[in-house]
């Protein structure tokens, strides 16, 4: 696939103000990594550059020092991408920062969904800044820190040196609820590797499939077994936890499907449900079809791919999992397990 060779790696990040999004992005700009990133910032002075780092500028690009630049959003992110990629020497990769309160959804769709920008970049991950000490209020007091977070594909958890061990676990447990399979990375001072957050392949399902089998596994169950009792207390768990952020996540599972039932379920249900599906990911088994089938959504949109046989011994089953708002569980599995073969 040459293509995707020629296309540029592009990271999404969201997070609070204050959650430490500026220090992370000076670190890129700044730093000696060896790679020319591109980042893009909506507010140029909230980043607050040392001007001994920017070699040159011409108003709106400013490079730095370390082969990286930086620019503003004027308007169009697509604009702005195609004037990058127009520049002589292109860059390993594009990092585009949404302000604090975006709602990461139509940055990302833009990557996901448009035709031109999709011939030069990829969406490869979205990353959320969640700041350790203050999300259990954000989650209490605003929609958009869970949004970030259900649509994160990793999430930096930052600020973990301000919280008790026992708080950062319970920190954790609400992540895990709103996106059971977003990479969790804890941090101080933003002080992330790059490589955890740059060039994942993240949002590529296929490509985080085979990096983690299990990455769609409920509440990623592979890693620590419940006894039954604690099952069900987690179960309450999840419902007191809806009351505050509205967003959680609902995983399915099921046989072998029937394409000619599958398929139109799947269109009804996005476009009916479509604003309260903020990500949708699954492995189908399609009836009578050797391989894998990989979907994965952002609101309506929706895309699917074959991505490898089934291999021996593997189980052959299908997993879907929604993440949403006042998503209907019970209606969402019964009509799933009628689409079966």
């Amino acid at each position: 696939m040459s293509d995707a060779q020629a296309q540029i790696p592009v990271t999404v990040l969201t997070g609070y103000l204050g959650s430490g999004k500026t220090t992370l992005l000076n670190r890129i700009l700044s730093e000696d990594h060896g790679k020319r990133y591109a980042v893009i910032v909506n507010e140029f002075g909230e980043i607050g550059i040392d001007n001994d780092l920017i070699v040159e500028s011409d108003e709106e690009i400013y490079e730095m020092n370390n082969g990286c630049i930086c620019c503003t959003v004027r308007g169009d992110l697509i604009r702005t991408v195609e004037t990058l990629m127009r520049r002589p020497g292109r860059f390993d990769a594009i990092l585009v920062e949404t302000t604090g309160l975006a709602d990461p959804a139509p940055v990302a769709q833009t990557f996901f969904m448009d035709d031109d920008v999709r011939a030069k970049t990829r969406l490869d991950a979205v990353v959320a800044l969640v700041d350790a000490k203050h999300l259990p209020l954000r989650l209490k007091d605003s929609r958009e820190a869970a949004d970030q977070i259900a649509f994160a594909d990793v999430v930096v958890l930052n600020k973990t040196d301000l919280v008790s061990e026992d708080e950062l676990r319970q920190v954790e447990a609400s992540i895990r609820r709103i996106n059971p399979s977003a990479r969790i990375h804890r941090t101080e001072r933003s002080a992330v590797n790059l490589t955890d957050v740059l060039d994942r392949g993240a949002f590529d399902l296929k490509r985080a499939l085979d990096n983690d089998p299990h990455f769609l596994d409920n509440d990623h169950d592979h890693e620590h077994s419940h006894d039954h009792d604690d099952h069900d207390h987690h179960h309450d768990h999840a419902h007191s936890h809806i009351e505050e952020s509205g967003v959680r996540s609902i995983s399915l599972r099921g046989g072998d499907m029937d394409p000619k039932k599958f398929f139109p379920w799947l269109e009804k249900t996005t476009q009916m449900d479509g604003p309260s599906i903020l990500r949708l990911k699954g492995i189908i088994a399609i009836k009578d079809d050797p391989e894998r089938y990989v979907v994965q959504g952002v609101h309506m949109i929706i895309e699917g791919d074959h991505q490898r046989a089934w291999k021996d011994g593997e189980r052959r089953e299908s997993r879907l999992v929604f993440i949403g708002r006042e998503l209907d569980e019970e209606r969402l599995r019964r009509t799933f397990e009628a689409c079966q073969a």
